[in-house]
């Protein structure tokens, strides 16, 4: 997944905009960014983790050469949390989920993901474990 996909990720339930992201693993891609029209996000820059118009400069060379394969997104407003697995968000209703594919993920990653997500997060959580 690329950083500036965020510029454009809402919470599918509640809509909420932007998602924080914690980046678990990321990889380092070659990327031609002569042809790059700064800035690339026009509303979020994920990287720097601020509004655009908040931004003295923008990151958008760095930014455009790395890849995020392993993180989870998170909503503040509705506390649902969507994992991003092989470079992939998956940002599937509470329904379409597997629990125990979530509380694996979960359970994969405890130390790096916050406790509201841990004890509280929807649709499912460690404490439900």
């Amino acid at each position: 997944m690329k950083y500036r996909l965020m510029d454009v990720l809402a919470c599918p339930i509640c809509k909420n905009f932007p998602l924080t992201m914690l980046v678990f693993n990321e990889k380092e891609v070659e990327r031609k960014n002569a042809d790059i029209k700064k800035p690339v996000c026009e509303i979020f820059c994920s990287f720097k983790k601020d509004f655009i118009r908040k931004l003295d400069s923008t990151p958008c060379e760095e930014c455009e050469s790395k890849e995020i394969i392993e993180g989870i997104l998170i909503c503040d407003k509705c506390n649902r949390w969507y994992p991003i697995i092989d470079e992939i968000p998956r940002m599937l209703p509470d329904g379409l989920r597997k629990k125990e594919d979530d509380i694996k993920f979960l359970k994969a990653h405890e130390n790096e993901i916050e406790d509201r997500v841990k004890k509280n997060g929807l649709p499912f959580n460690l404490s439900e474990v």
